[in-house]
């Protein structure tokens, strides 16, 4: 392994912040330059790059038109739920997007309005986001299919001149149509958007019968006929570029602020030092533009960098099969892949002997990334087995919009150390606090937190919340950014994300993290996934509660798998973990993102109200999950 750079990087940022990212910075076009690279008076904590002027949709389009990438693809859309396949150059995508942005326009749309996105992964998502860029207006990526009233909410917080959706989503064997819940969650809002533009898909037609109703499909391809441009207009570096709504504990969405020019300067940088991408290469994340890894590295991050990205719509299993990841990758001459842990567990289980790899040419696959939730090494290490490629975990949030924690392939890979993401990257001093705000030694439990300020790309505050921000971020630890993770710092400095803060339960006074038995569990060869809670209990306050989906194609009975998984805990946590209680289930409740709703499994097991969560796959699990700890003799209601 070749000596990596990561060291003699971080220590150059961290001995001087402003002069690393003013460097950093020299990769973007301004059309104004920054009065300075960091203003610590302006905004909540410090604002990037003030007084510059930009736009994001030039540096993801026109600069490389004019740049001589032209020609080159800059995003393949690839359906297996549709059997379609299309790719547009950078020249096309610009035309479309101008196309788009025209519309926009003629409709009063410019500098500073919202628009809401409620789309599926199709190009005109990403078209919508660039179009909206290259406007100054700030858009809103709603995921597809959220249910009407968590819609309204967004709606009324963001208060849009324009809602922009598709007529329908599409799953496999089924189309959910998207305009009767923008139509109900508009008729719920107290604000009224002016206009709903529809692109129309021939699986299933929207009715366009209400005041305000557009078929923006029609209008692009007459503006596209028309050969029609826009300008892009200069914003501030400091200005929004979007709002995303992530949950809030109040069951109020916060709408997490992403800024235009501190945005740009992190994913161009992240591009190559972290992920190790050149420009011109395919990079794919297999995510969806509803959440932020759709937006940073579907959308922004590869076409700031040039690359080609890859929009695709279809599941890791069903679509025909466990093989698909393999054929787009095979097709398209992916180098990088970036995908959630659960999509691989969902492929080992189907296929755990990884047969369906060997179909499949994948001599341009250089990496596979993996974010979203916690990596457990029993993935990991299947990964590693069955691809023969690195198998790269890194941390970071929503709020973040790029990596906290990562091991930087473009720098010179670190040693892997399985479950953990590895390092801070440069931008982030990251530190374990105990709940006072004291610093805890090297291998101690605590509270991740990020000393400010924090670098570009994250947020800078919460959509007209100043105050919300700082009591749900910044009150807590003072001078820190909360992440609301637990885990562990070790000697080397390598960081391992063990639990959400309320994923840490309390077993007879014992702090003991979820994520290390979950990590014990998966090791289990019979075992594809499992997701551990802490549930109620009289006597020692909290007791563990382990619930595993078992790989396909075992045949032992459950009774006998489930007591190897309680004494495999007991034998390498340690009997102060009190596992007694391994529960077999068909399937895990979990956001349509991948990750594991285990707040609500703890809500059902403890016998408490809970709220059906917005983006829950299939609601149908939590009876399952119910039905199976009654069974076990856990009684879920008094």
């Amino acid at each position: 392994m070749s000596t990596s750079r990561y060291h003699d990087t971080y220590a150059a940022w961290k001995a001087d912040p402003e002069g690393f990212w003013g460097e950093a910075a020299r990769d973007i076009d301004w059309f104004r330059p920054h009065d300075r690279v960091f203003d610590a008076t302006l905004g909540v904590y410090g604002r990037w790059f003030p007084g510059a002027e930009t736009n994001t949709c030039h540096n993801c389009l026109d600069r490389h038109v004019n740049g001589g990438r032209a020609d080159q693809t800059a995003l393949i859309y690839d359906s297996p739920i549709t059997r379609t396949r299309r790719s547009y150059t950078y020249s096309e995508l610009l035309d479309h997007v101008q196309a788009m942005a025209s519309v926009l326009a003629d409709h009063g749309i410019g500098r500073g309005d919202r628009v809401i996105l409620y789309m599926p992964m199709i190009p005109e998502a990403a078209m919508a986001m660039l179009a909206c860029a290259r406007l100054g207006a700030i858009h809103s990526v709603v995921f597809g299919g959220f249910a009407a009233n968590e819609l309204a909410t967004r709606i009324d917080d963001a208060t849009p001149k324009a809602i922009i959706c598709a007529s329908c989503g599409l799953e496999p064997g089924r189309s959910i149509a998207y305009k009767p819940l923008v139509d109900a969650a508009i008729d719920l809002s107290d604000h009224k958007p002016d206009r709903v533009m529809v692109i129309q898909r021939t699986q299933l037609g929207a009715a366009l019968d209400r005041p305000g109703d557009l078929d923006l499909g029609a209008a692009m391809g007459q503006a596209l006929a028309e050969g029609r441009t826009v300008p892009c207009t200069p914003v501030a570096a400091t200005d929004p570029l979007y709002v995303l709504y992530t949950s809030g504990t109040t069951g109020q969405p916060k709408g997490v602020v992403r800024d235009t020019g501190g945005h740009m300067v992190a994913l161009k940088w992240s591009m190559q030092n972290l992920y190790g991408i050149n420009p011109g290469e395919v990079f794919w994340a297999a995510s969806d533009v509803g959440w932020v890894v759709g937006h940073s590295y579907i959308v922004y991050g590869p076409l700031l960098h040039g690359c080609t990205t890859v929009v695709f719509e279809g599941k890791p299993v069903g679509t025909p099969d466990a093989g698909v990841f393999w054929r787009v990758i095979s097709d398209h001459k992916v180098a990088a892949l970036f995908t959630a842990p659960t999509a691989f567990r969902a492929i080992k289980k189907e296929d755990p002997s990884g047969r369906l790899i060997h179909d499949y040419d994948l001599s341009t696959f250089r990496t596979l990334f993996l974010a979203g939730e916690r990596a457990d090494p029993d993935t990991i290490r299947w990964a590693e087995d069955k691809l023969g490629v690195p198998v790269i975990d890194h941390w970071w949030q929503t709020e973040t919009g790029w990596a906290i924690v990562g091991n930087p392939v473009g720098l010179g890979m670190l040693p892997v150390k399985h479950g953990s993401p590895t390092v801070a990257m440069p931008g982030y001093d990251v530190r374990v606090l105990d709940d006072a705000g004291h610093p805890l030694p090297a291998g101690t439990l605590g509270n991740i937190v990020v000393r400010l300020p924090l670098p570009p790309g994250c947020l800078p505050t919460l959509w007209n919340a100043d105050q919300r921000f700082r009591s749900a971020y910044l009150d807590e630890f003072p001078g820190y950014y909360k992440t609301a993770d637990a885990g562990v710092i070790d000697a080397d400095g390598y960081l391992s994300i063990m639990a959400r803060t309320d994923d840490i339960i309390n077993v007879a006074g014992h702090r003991l993290s979820t994520g290390a038995m979950e990590e014990v569990l998966s090791g289990h060869p019979d075992v594809a996934e499992c997701a551990v809670i802490g549930i109620a209990d009289q006597l020692k306050g909290q007791l563990p509660c382990g619930f595993v989906v078992l790989k396909a194609g075992v045949s032992r009975s459950h009774a006998e798998i489930e007591t190897e998984l309680v004494k495999r805990v007991r034998d390498l946590i340690g009997p102060v973990a009190a596992f007694k209680i391994a529960i077999t289930v068909d399937r895990l409740p979990k956001t349509r993102s991948g990750k594991i709703l285990r707040g609500t499994m703890r809500q059902i097991a403890d016998g408490l109200e809970y709220k059906m969560p917005a983006t829950i796959d299939d609601p149908a699990i939590l009876s399952e999950i119910e039905a199976a700890l009654n069974a076990y003799g856990v009684r879920t209601r008094a």
